[in-house]
């Protein structure tokens, strides 16, 4: 049974910094691995991407502060959030997906790890 488990959320004030975490387990699959977050009120919303070759894609409002990186050997993605806003307020989820040998999306989700950024 895959799991997918996110760590490192927490308060920090405004531009500062925080790093999650997320751990893939129960498959051995290749994987593509992002980050998603959903404020209060507001729709889930993609933050970065990166595939198992390492190609990268943010949003408009993560570009130049946040960074997404990989480790294959741990399945762990990290998502390192600089100059944090007020508005980067939200649940911070973590993705896994890949695509079965018919073709078929799977999608795999985490709980969700709250980050609070204080003014």
């Amino acid at each position: 049974q895959v799991q997918v488990v996110e760590s490192g959320g927490g308060l920090v004030q405004a531009e500062g910094s925080l790093r999650l975490s997320c751990t893939v387990s129960g498959s051995d699959v290749s994987m593509g691995l992002g980050w998603f977050r959903q404020a209060p009120g507001k729709q889930r919303e993609l933050v970065a991407t990166i595939t198992i070759g390492g190609s990268t894609n943010y949003a408009d409002s993560a570009k130049g502060r946040f960074i997404i990186s990989r480790d294959n050997a741990k399945n762990t993605v990290y998502l390192q959030m600089n100059s944090l806003k007020s508005e980067d307020t939200a649940v911070y989820y973590c993705n896994a997906n890949w695509r079965t040998t018919l073709g078929r999306r799977m999608d795999y989700w985490g709980k969700g790890t709250l980050v609070t950024v204080s003014s």
